[in-house]
């Protein structure tokens, strides 16, 4: 959501942002709705005003026993309450229509994100670690099947884009999960959270899912929502809330299964499990002051990346161009793993600084230190620690031999009953 302050008092600034995003000029007409919208909110008080003063006139018009001067100002009590209802009740609606203008717009770039329209824009930021050679290396479906990866029963049970892990590649899964949770938790300083993974209307709202987004969602029938994220369940924690400056940072992690319908994506990654309607993602979230906000997602960009070091997973950091980023953040940082199996880098973690944008709509805010009647919007941050099925994609291909079997990394053998080889059964 947007503050229409900075609107009103430089709209060129705001259109130059939207131009970085793409998009047309819309101040004009977002100033045009403001005023309409003021403009009966002040006629609705005026009546309301002259109401109550002709309310107390009509007394002292019967104490003086001029029952003409009673008479009007009784008529036009009467008229101005009957006046009254449709005028709250338009400019409810265009408040509400205004609210539904800002609520469609994107946040606007930081200043230090690069302009482009697409991926193929987006700026690297560095590298870590040697890819290994595509030569030679087999992507994870070939070698995910005798491992115990099965789409093909997946696909009798649900259909396309889903899978059966099974035996050992199971308790890779989740090794990898809980290898994230404990990583965060004990060394980065996140609260564990198990959230609900169905959530209200008002929820994605918050995180603004909806209304734009709608079609990229599973709904239940009883009109509930099945998280894309966690980041929804995560962040709106905090809505409604005043805390004080000296809770912050707040830091979240989960580890949740993730519904998406994929709707945008027809014919894309439909082999194997980079593109599931169902995958496990543990999720970052930070709610901290505009002041630490930058840094912070610093720290958890890095959060996300020791992940894939811990792994020996060689990925490169790519900061998000203007016509890629989310349609919530303002700066975005996309981890992209090697995948020898494809000779490619895949996305694997996305992280975000959403400014105060979800927190508008969620109604966040925090109490500076020393103020006691002042509220400020918190600035809120969320991104994957990481993607489990992605980063289980990356092992197999990355940490894959000769013969088939795949070694586990070493941080993950405590978490495997000291495993070191997946080896296949068939």
């Amino acid at each position: 959501m947007h503050d229409l302050r900075p609107i009103r008092e430089n709209p060129q600034a705001f259109d130059a942002a939207l131009a970085r995003r793409g998009l047309a000029p819309l101040s004009a007409e977002i100033l045009a709705a403001d005023s309409a919208s003021r403009a009966l909110q002040t006629r609705a008080q005026e009546q309301l005003a002259r109401r109550n003063e002709a309310s107390k006139a009509i007394g002292a018009a019967k104490a003086k026993k001029d029952e003409a001067a009673a008479a009007a100002l009784m008529a036009e009590v009467a008229a101005l309450k009957e006046e009254l209802p449709a005028l709250e009740a338009a400019q409810a609606e265009a408040a509400a229509a205004l609210e539904a203008m800002l609520a469609a717009i994107p946040n606007l770039p930081a200043a230090d994100v690069p302009e482009g329209a697409g991926e193929e824009d987006n700026a690297e930021h560095s590298r870590w670690g040697t890819p290994r050679p595509a030569e030679g290396a087999r992507d994870h479906v070939d070698l995910g099947a005798p491992l115990g990866l099965d789409f093909e029963s997946a696909q009798k049970v649900s259909g396309a884009r889903f899978a059966y892990l099974r035996g050992p590649l199971a308790r890779l899964n989740r090794a990898l999960g809980q290898f994230m949770l404990d990583t965060h938790t004990t060394r980065f300083g996140y609260q564990e959270v198990a959230p609900p993974v169905m959530v209200r209307d008002e929820a994605l709202y918050g995180t603004a899912q909806l209304p734009k987004f709608a079609e990229d969602l599973f709904r239940t029938n009883d009109g509930r929502w099945l998280i894309p994220t966690a980041e929804v369940s995560l962040t709106n924690l905090v809505r409604e809330s005043i805390l004080a400056e000296a809770e912050l940072p707040l830091r979240f992690t989960a580890l949740t299964p993730c519904f998406r319908s994929e709707a945008g994506a027809a014919g894309k990654d439909t082999r194997g499990l980079i593109r599931q309607h169902q995958f496990d993602k543990v999720e970052l979230v930070s709610i901290t002051t505009p002041e630490q906000s930058d840094a912070e997602h610093e720290r958890m960009t890095a959060a996300a990346e020791h992940i894939l070091q811990s792994l020996e997973l060689p990925y490169r950091r790519m900061l998000l161009c203007t016509g890629d980023m989310g349609f919530s953040a303002r700066k975005t940082f996309d981890l992209e793993v090697w995948l020898p199996g494809q000779a490619k880098y895949r996305e694997i973690s996305s992280c975000s600084n959403c400014g105060d944008f979800q927190a508008r709509r969620m109604a966040a805010r925090f109490r500076p230190t020393g103020d006691q009647k002042g509220t400020r919007f918190a600035h809120t941050l969320n991104g994957s620690g990481l993607a489990v099925g992605r980063t289980l994609v990356a092992v197999i291909e990355n940490w894959q031999n000769a013969d088939g079997s795949v070694t586990v990394p070493p941080p993950l053998r405590p978490y495997m009953g000291g495993l070191e080889t997946l080896e296949p059964t068939r």
